[in-house]
């Protein structure tokens, strides 16, 4: 048995231009082409767009997939695999949401007792968030990856605490900003997607549209998606929304 494109796109959610775009590339190609010209795929091929859209929420590049599929030989070994990483994902994303959750509280009771923000357990504010875990997710930008890891490598300890810190506070400013109700275009929230067009700056020459895929992967990256919605439900969105309207109103 094998079904159309069309009917494909419906079961899986998989627009017909991504599944056409999948066999442009050699990721999944069809079962057959008709006489029609309209793609069919079987259960294998349905199998593989599974396998595709697994590791595609891991937060694996395409290039990355066609590798992994490439090398894998038993469908049944490699769904172990990713089902192992779908359970450390989770895993690690309970933590995270743990961790986030963690400083909110802490933040908020700060502002009720009206003293200076205070963290309780310091050592708390980085579970699930480790270096490394950045510089994996940030597997479609290898340029500016490497740039992190880099820079990682020859930081103190303290140092890197921090950059956590800071990055853990952009985030959570980002979202007051969204709370109190500003556009993302609005000049407060400009002003803090600049602070972090700066930081990457510091990095390396970021252009626009690279500017702009780093926004889009805050909602199609599944762990930065997950990081961002744990402080606010629709906070990746936004992010992505700022980043788009700073890119076009101040990097041309």
């Amino acid at each position: 048995m094998d079904w159309p494109i069309a009917e494909v796109a419906r079961m899986s959610g998989v627009t017909a231009r991504t599944l056409r775009h999948y066999d442009e590339t050699g990721l999944l190609p069809p079962a057959r082409i008709g006489a029609n010209g309209h793609r069919y795929y079987g259960e294998r091929q349905l199998l593989r767009l599974q396998q595709i859209l697994v590791l595609r929420a891991l937060g694996v590049g395409l290039p990355e997939i066609g590798r992994i599929l490439s090398e894998q030989v038993d469908e049944v070994d490699a769904l172990r695999g990713h089902h192992r990483r779908l359970l450390a994902e989770r895993d690690r994303l309970d933590a995270l949401a743990g961790t986030v959750s963690r400083t909110i509280a802490d933040l908020e009771q700060s502002r009720k007792d009206g003293n200076p923000v205070t963290i309780n357990r310091p050592e708390n504010l980085f579970e699930g968030v480790q270096p490394s875990q950045y510089a994996e997710n940030m597997r479609d930008f290898p340029e500016l990856a490497q740039e992190v890891g880099q820079r990682a490598a020859t930081m103190s300890q303290a140092d890197a605490d921090a950059a956590h810190r800071a990055r853990t506070a952009r985030m959570i400013r980002l979202a007051e900003l969204m709370a109190a109700g500003h556009a993302p275009g609005a000049e407060p929230v400009q002003a803090e997607i600049d602070a972090q067009y700066r930081a990457l700056t510091g990095l390396r020459t970021v252009s626009a549209e690279e500017y702009r895929a780093i926004g889009r992967a805050c909602v199609d990256n599944a762990v930065w998606h997950a990081a961002y919605e744990a402080i606010a439900v629709g906070l990746a969105a936004y992010q992505r929304d700022a980043i788009e309207v700073y890119a076009t109103t101040r990097l041309g």
